[in-house]
């Protein structure tokens, strides 16, 4: 039985959106409210956050891609739409070896299916040691402001609050495993590329954690490439609206409505 911890709602085709690093499938809440007329709507908690506890053997998002799909299975959460941010596109990539045709089509939320480049890879180093050193609250304290560009932070300050309450409820152990996960993933351009279903990336021209220029790398393997102009890493935050319209049409022509 798995122990995967998630939050559900709605009927129909599902819709399965994973959060990012530092985050918990609460934080979907806004988009599950809205998008459950139309579709069941399901947000886990990765292992290791929130209430879903860490497996022993967690140290690849491969393996979380293998609990994940268990607890599909076990849910009948059959030919889902799989919608990830930040780390949970890279854990929806994992999926999409795993699964492949099982998934019905996939999203990128400010997210990329590259690899780490070698400064990205000394930063994950160097959040580990802090990690080790100081814990999870000053850690997520310190990480999640800057996910918004610095002069909307006021605007956005109750949201950020929320945000970081959310966060401390990472593990420790958790947060460290999923950095080290992020830094030694593959590559996953290649796979995106050759999925035969739609495919959706949604990026933000002020994206300190995915440059936009990255994003538009991935404009040629995607359905549909979105850009969220003035937006850092949490669309679903600063263009609440936008972003959840920008979903919900993609999930409505994926399934025919």
């Amino acid at each position: 039985m798995s122990s995967i911890s998630f939050y559900e709602k709605g009927e129909g085709q599902p819709v399965v959106l994973i959060h990012g690093f530092c985050e918990i499938g609460e934080m979907w809440k806004d988009f599950a409210e809205a998008l459950s007329n139309e579709f069941r709507v399901i947000c886990p908690d990765l292992p290791g956050c929130g209430k879903s506890p860490m497996s022993l053997s967690q140290n690849t998002l491969e393996e979380v891609a293998v609990q994940l799909e268990e607890w599909m299975e076990e849910n009948n959460i059959q030919n889902p739409i799989v919608i990830g941010h930040s780390l949970g596109g890279y854990v929806t990539l994992a999926l999409l070896v795993l699964m492949g045709s099982k998934l019905k089509a996939i999203g990128l939320f400010h997210s990329t299916a590259f690899a780490d480049d070698e400064e990205k890879k000394g930063m994950r180093d160097r959040t580990i040691i802090f990690l080790k050193k100081h814990g999870v609250d000053k850690f997520v304290t310190s990480f999640v402001p800057p996910l918004i560009p610095e002069y909307k932070r006021d605007e956005f300050q109750a949201e950020i609050d929320l945000a970081i309450a959310q966060a401390k409820q990472s593990t420790l152990d958790g947060l460290i495993a999923y950095t080290k996960a992020m830094r030694d993933r593959k590559d996953g351009f290649e796979v995106l590329n050759n999925f035969s279903g739609q495919k959706l990336l949604i990026a933000g021209t002020e994206d300190g954690a995915v440059k936009i220029v990255a994003s538009r790398k991935h404009k040629s393997a995607v359905t549909y490439y979105f850009e969220l102009e003035d937006v850092g890493h949490l669309g679903m935050i600063e263009r609440k609206e936008e972003s959840l319209e920008i979903v919900r049409g993609f999930c409505e022509r994926v399934s025919g409505l």
